[in-house]
């Protein structure tokens, strides 16, 4: 009760500095109503007075600067009031679409107490949290109503006007997460309802997220001032409103510690794993594809086989099998496949944008299996032809063979300046984008592009084959085989000019410097 009751503070707190601002823009109305009722009581300014003019300006200035208050307090609130705060993109989930999902969740908010979210949403995202609801979109909101499950954080049952707000959960936990777990790690996020509900919390908050959404663009003249008394009432509220949430989170850990707490710890540590995995299937294999303007229709089973790898190779997760055993929380959809299908692409839109080359035509949509042509030997290609225009500049006609040329350039110390000749080149085509991590070096760029015209040497004599890593990516086959040194042998002739060790391997696989390459 003791973080209840600070939250409950803290909310007071918050709402006290709206009650000075109000309080601050109606004294000059105060003192106007003061001034007229004196006029016609006698007590100030009597008609006949010798003073009697002064008073009347007096009160026509301030009658005239009270309206002039009032008219600016009321478009400043209508604009707080009309403020729609940024939401988090995510794809929402229909009751109708995962009846076992709302049922788990309700039955979870009644063993709590607390109301149950007033819907489902997916992120592309390995975290779960509460969205408000903001008042402008209920009239469009199709989510059902949110059930009384008990008694809410004030002690009496909800009568607040607020609807309870939508549950958003990470889409990564539901596939990797059985469907106990996931019901433990959602406990303390479902408890949080009970603050939603208490009317001191939400009124705080909703006077907290019109502030927060009224900052915008930087405005001049009139609109300035604004901004400035927006960004004052901020101040004043800030400490109040961190140490808000924070009261809120406490509270709901400890409502939550009654449900399944035992099973919530080995669920925290899945999500670690979950965020390893997640990430590394983003920016080794998905983001090659989002590259080429194609998007993995189905990330989320991709991360299952990932960690399933990772957990294979490195034995993160004890009991893996056993665990594996148990309803994976996917099962709770009517239709994972679909669902999967949505958040893929959700999440190249936010982490990727806009696909390049496409004209506008948008992301085209990609199968696992079609992966090793359709992005691992279409990239290669790619970036074998960026490789060669550059080796090209200023070279003559029916020149060396690619890959003996830069080889060449390598031997003779000529590294660097093709690194720089090649990252102003893809720059210049605006192939280069960083979602996901940070811009690469020319050095990198350069050990990529001399790899992918290893790789295609090796497919276009028939040796090799394109393949697929789930943590690592794209990977060349030889002899169904990965050959894993192959990028260090590149790096050495790209950074220290070495270049015999990579031409012993090349000459091993039988491959010939001279042998063709299709761009």
């Amino acid at each position: 009760m003791a973080a209840v009751d600070a939250a409950r503070a803290r909310a007071q707190a918050v709402l006290r500095v709206r009650g000075r601002a109000l309080g601050v823009a109606a004294l000059p109305a105060a003192l106007a109503v003061v001034l007229f009722a004196g006029r016609f009581t006698g007590r100030i300014g009597a008609p006949g007075a010798d003073d009697a003019a002064a008073w009347d300006a007096a009160r026509w200035v301030v009658g005239g600067f009270a309206v002039l208050v009032l008219l600016a307090t009321w478009l400043v609130a209508r604009t707080y009031a009309r403020a729609v705060p940024p939401r988090t993109p995510a794809v929402p989930v229909a009751e109708s679409a995962a009846p076992e999902l709302y049922r788990q969740i309700g039955e979870l908010a009644e063993r709590l107490g607390v109301p149950a979210p007033s819907g489902i949403a997916l992120t592309p995202d390995c975290d779960s949290w509460l969205e408000e609801v903001h008042r402008t979109s209920r009239r469009r909101s199709a989510g059902r109503a949110a059930p009384v499950a008990g008694e809410v954080l004030s002690g009496a049952p909800d009568r607040a006007s607020e609807p309870a707000p939508v549950l958003v959960i990470g889409s990564p936990f539901l596939w990797w997460m059985r469907a106990g777990e996931l019901r433990a790690l959602l406990a303390p996020v479902v408890a949080g309802t009970a603050a939603a509900a208490d009317p001191e919390i939400a009124a705080a908050r909703r006077f907290l997220r019109g502030l927060d959404a009224s900052l915008g663009e930087p405005r001049r003249g009139p609109a300035a001032l604004l901004d400035r008394l927006t960004k004052l009432l901020l101040g004043a509220c800030r400490e109040h409103s961190a140490e808000l949430e924070r009261a809120v989170a406490a509270a709901a850990s400890e409502q939550a510690k009654s449900v399944d707490y035992g099973l919530r710890i080995a669920a925290q540590e899945q999500v670690g794993l979950a965020y390893a995995g997640w990430d590394r299937l983003l920016t080794r294999v998905a983001l090659p594809a989002w590259r080429l303007g194609r998007h993995p229709a189905h990330l989320n089973a991709g991360v299952v086989s990932a960690l399933t790898e990772l957990s294979r190779r490195d034995r993160l997760a004890d009991g893996y099998g056993t665990r594996l055993g148990d309803r994976p929380a996917c099962d709770l959809l009517e239709e994972p496949g679909s669902v999967d299908a949505a958040v893929s692409l959700l999440a190249a839109e936010v982490l990727f944008g806009e696909p390049f080359g496409t004209a506008g035509t948008g992301w085209r949509e990609l199968d696992w299996a079609d992966y090793p042509a359709e992005v691992v030997e279409l990239g290669w290609r790619g970036q074998a032809a960026a490789l060669r225009a550059v080796l090209g500049e200023g070279a003559p006609e029916d020149a060396a063979p690619a890959l003996q040329l830069v080889l060449a350039r390598l031997a003779d110390g000529g590294g660097e300046p093709l690194a720089a000749a090649l990252a102003a080149h893809l720059a210049r085509a605006a192939q280069i984008a960083p979602p996901l991590q940070v811009v690469r070096s020319g050095r990198d760029l350069l050990v990529d592009h001399v790899t992918a015209l290893v790789c295609l040497a090796a497919l276009d004599t028939g040796l090799g084959r394109p393949g697929m890593d789930w943590l690592d990516g794209p990977v060349l086959l030889l002899g169904g085989t990965r050959r894993p040194e192959l990028g260090a042998l590149v790096a050495d002739a790209v950074e220290q000019g070495k270049d015999a060790p990579l031409r012993s391997w090349l000459e091993a696989a039988g491959l010939r410097l001279a042998g063709p390459v299709r761009l």
